[in-house]
């Protein structure tokens, strides 16, 4: 998700919490936006000094610190499951917000076939391939890249003709820093592992992406855009918030 300038990086206060300071030509006030319990976002506007935002950042040093514990405890209530898969029938993967068994089921196909259902996700493929983690894990990958596929242009595509904006091209990716941007040509990148959140979550980031088509930073005016299109998107931002590091565990490469 784009910012209006690059930002700089500096310490806040004894806990060394990280202050990314924005620059935006269309901020009409110094603003703090807490974006996880070590991201603090100090927004300061084209007019304003860095000296006073700097003072106002420390004006606001109990209610930061306040906000960062909060989503420290939210956090703690969400712990990173970091195991890596078993391959052996019991494991489960989220995909649209629903957690499903991945059930193995031997078969003599070519290629292997993955079927989709309410509570369960069944890998037809020989014994041989079943015994192979990276083969599966590379199967379960490209089956939820297509399915991220579309979901993504189907939202596109409606969210679109109703904010009244065009798009280039979609670009999927496993981008760890962004879960999506837009390009100034119109292009957008999201990553494919939104698939596994739920719709709502997909669908925010659409809508905020395609919102920088019309303002490209993050001002009151964007903020204004996202609420008229999506008037309940905090819910799918916190969850992303505090849900989003399991997402990258999940079928990973490392």
């Amino acid at each position: 998700m784009t910012a209006a300038d690059p930002a700089l990086q500096f310490d806040l206060f004894d806990e060394r919490y990280t202050v990314e300071e924005v620059v935006s030509a269309r901020a009409r006030r110094i603003r703090i936006e807490v974006q996880s319990s070590t991201q603090v976002r100090l927004v300061i506007p084209r007019h304003a000094s860095r000296r006073e935002a700097e003072a106002f950042l420390q004006s606001r040093r109990a209610w930061v610190a306040e906000k960062c514990a909060e989503m420290k405890r939210a956090e703690a209530r969400t712990p990173i499951d970091a195991s890596p898969m078993r391959w052996d029938g019991r494991d489960r993967l989220p995909l649209r917000g629903v957690d499903r068994i991945v059930h193995l089921e031997p078969a003599w196909v070519r290629p292997a076939q993955v079927r989709i259902e309410a509570e369960q996700v069944t890998v037809f493929a020989p014994s041989a391939l079943l015994a192979q983690p990276v083969s599966m894990r590379n199967l379960m990958i490209r089956t939820f890249k297509r399915e991220a596929q579309r979901d993504a242009v189907a939202l596109l595509d409606a969210e679109a003709a109703r904010l009244g904006v065009r798009y280039q091209h979609l670009r999927l990716g496993d981008q760890r820093s962004l879960w999506g941007s837009c390009t100034s040509a119109g292009g957008i990148n999201l990553s494919w592992r939104l698939v596994m959140a739920p719709p709502e979550v997909l669908r925010y980031v659409v809508i905020h992406e395609l919102c920088h088509r019309i303002h490209a930073d993050h001002s009151d005016a964007f903020w204004a855009l996202v609420t008229r299109q999506m008037p309940d998107y905090s819910q799918p931002y916190a969850w992303l918030r505090d849900h989003g590091a399991r997402l990258h565990q999940l079928l990973s490469t490392g």
